[in-house]
């Protein structure tokens, strides 16, 4: 998942980035309004985690402008006060959570991927390919009942070719989606994590490459898993 970090108060802000981090996400952070209204108008993040009180634009503008301009990020907002009026006002706002500060960081990782996962259409919390099955919360993958080894980075890639259901993803989407914005946009890093990530996998290999266009997971093998599926009903 892409999240963006929209937190003045600086320790805060690169402590809760680490923890995300650290949890496999591609994390960006802005430190007043402004920068975090720009971030999130031009990049597509799964989840803005925005505090309230904010340098410059306001947490509550940022958020008003997202929701007008249809930008359909989710947003979690933070701020130093839990009262009721504050959650409903933040809310109305166009807000998808609240969350009060201060707050135990498991809690704000369980309410960010359960933001995560309200895309259109739902991705469930297990998916499934052929003999593999990713876990997105346990942040684990099995092959054939066995475990498979993978980097934060080579699990982004799996999940979100998995999720994209056998539909092409390029080369500039996996690094928008699984890196940050420090990522070179003319590096081989997602071409090299491609190989290591196959040579984990093994054989029969599930990833295809459509040449000039990008990845996919191999059609024929969510087929199979979707049959399998129905008979078992």
């Amino acid at each position: 998942m892409r999240i963006l970090v929209v937190e003045d108060e600086v320790q805060l802000a690169e402590a809760v980035a680490r923890g995300l981090r650290r949890e496999g996400m591609a994390v960006d952070v802005a430190t007043d309004g402004d920068d975090g209204y720009r971030k999130a108008a031009l990049t597509r993040y799964d989840v803005v985690v925005l505090d309230r009180d904010l340098p410059g634009l306001s947490g509550d503008e940022i958020c008003r402008r997202l929701r007008d301009e249809d930008i359909l990020t989710r947003v979690m907002m933070l701020t130093a006060s839990g009262t009721v009026e504050d959650k409903v006002t933040g809310l109305g706002l166009g807000a998808d959570d609240y969350l009060a500060k201060p707050f135990a960081f498991q809690e704000l990782v369980a309410r960010v991927r359960a933001l995560g996962r309200r895309t259109t259409p739902a991705a469930p919390p297990v998916l499934q390919a052929g003999d593999i099955e990713l876990d997105s919360s346990k942040r684990t993958v099995t092959r054939r009942g066995e475990h498979v080894d993978l980097t934060r980075k080579e699990f982004g890639v799996l999940e979100t070719l998995m999720t994209s259901q056998g539909a092409v993803v390029s080369s500039e989407e996996l690094l928008d989606r699984v890196w940050d914005e420090n990522a070179d946009p003319f590096t081989t890093t997602v071409r090299v994590t491609m190989m290591t990530l196959r040579r984990k996998l093994g054989e029969p290999a599930i990833i295809d490459t459509v040449v000039g266009s990008g990845y996919r997971i191999d059609p024929s093998v969510l087929e199979a898993v979707s049959e399998g599926a129905g008979k078992a009903q």
